[in-house]
């Protein structure tokens, strides 16, 4: 349909197509497609089809939707699902933070739940040894009531929530794009999240300066995207991380059969050092607790909360005894989150080391 010319000029469907984008909050060719069809059986006057509106045109809207943005410190960008594998395009603030983002339509008391929540993923369960990126349910929970900070004297308007106030809040950032659930029971962020937030990531959780825990952020050895799900090199010192969907195409792309680290040259593991929750469900004591509880990895929060409410403040079933053993050793982690301002507007840093524009379209399954 690139013939009919009608990508020319930004006029009403150019808009319609980036008021879609911002309904939505991220978009995939798949319901791109589907959007532009709609607009432009109206502006055609004639019935078309998905199937009709080619990936070229897909790409002639969003340049032309990047085009208008970009005076206000907007643009388009794009990502992969870090385990389907399809590419997500969303309107990002380029100067973001939670704050920023969330401002317009939660509370400052879920704003402040948000940034506990991601303190949690990326300071206190993201360790050298264990980057699991991701917080259980409970764990979760328990970010809504505001720790005591006894050094800190200064008062806030940020008096916590309360559990049921939490678990809606959960519930809508998961319906907005934000979080994703596993069927483990353990919050992600979302392909939409890592693109608006990524610049307060890096800036937030990365410091050159920390020679242990300084580079906690990190990107994938071959696609140069944030990576929160993978698999990490066995070396403790090495920074090289890869997606799994993305070792297939990497591993062939190398000389030789024998797998090793890129960087360090350490023998390439399968399926043994993770990035991500697996760095809790697959080990002995999780798979354990699992069995012993007889609660199944996709169990109703009313039969975890039944128990919760038996047991004390403890993470059980089938989040628990291999979560509890990260908590016990890591909890006494100092949270940065506790003290988490948003970086003023206008002072975020330049975007990390990632300056690819994939605009390559993988067609949705």
């Amino acid at each position: 349909m690139s013939d009919d010319g009608y990508g020319q000029g930004y006029n009403h469907g150019n808009r319609a197509f980036l008021q879609a984008i911002m309904a939505r909050g991220a978009i995939t060719l798949k319901e791109g497609k589907v959007v532009l069809a709609q607009i432009l059986s109206i502006e055609q006057n004639r019935r078309i089809s998905a199937d009709d509106v080619s990936n070229e045109d897909f790409k002639v809207y969003i340049s032309a939707a990047q085009d208008a943005v970009a005076p206000f410190d907007y643009e388009i960008s794009n990502t992969q699902h870090q385990q389907t594998k399809t590419r997500y395009w969303a309107l990002v603030n380029t100067n973001s933070d939670p704050s920023t983002q969330l401002a317009t339509t939660h509370t400052a008391e879920e704003i402040g739940f948000v940034q506990r929540m991601l303190g949690a993923m990326f300071e206190t369960y993201n360790t050298k040894r264990k980057e699991v990126m991701a917080v259980s349910s409970m764990q979760a929970l328990k970010r809504s009531v505001i720790k005591p900070n006894l050094e800190d004297n200064s008062h806030t308007s940020d008096k916590g929530l309360t559990q049921h106030e939490a678990e809606k809040c959960l519930g809508v950032l998961v319906e907005e794009g934000w979080f994703e659930l596993s069927m483990e029971s353990y919050y992600t962020l979302t392909p939409r999240a890592l693109m608006e937030l990524k610049t307060w990531l890096i800036a937030m959780f990365n410091d050159p300066e920390d020679e242990e825990e300084g580079h906690r952020i990190k990107n994938c050895e071959a696609c140069k995207e944030i990576i929160t799900t993978g698999q990490r090199c066995a070396n403790l010192e090495c920074l090289v991380r890869l997606h799994d969907i993305c070792q297939q195409a990497f591993w062939k792309s190398r000389k030789g059969t024998e797998k090793k680290c890129p960087k360090c040259k350490t023998p390439w593991v399968q399926d043994e050092n993770f990035v991500g929750q697996r760095v809790v469900t697959k080990t002995d004591d999780y798979l354990r607790g699992k069995r012993k509880s007889g609660i199944s990895s996709s169990g109703g929060a009313a039969r975890r909360r039944l128990q919760v409410e038996k047991n004390g403040d403890k993470d059980v079933g089938g989040e628990g005894e291999g979560v509890a053993e990260v908590e016990d050793e890591e909890d006494d982690v100092e949270d940065r989150s506790r003290k988490m301002t948003s970086p003023p507007l206008g002072s975020s840093p330049p975007q990390g080391e990632d300056g690819d524009d994939h605009t390559d379209m993988d067609e949705d399954d």
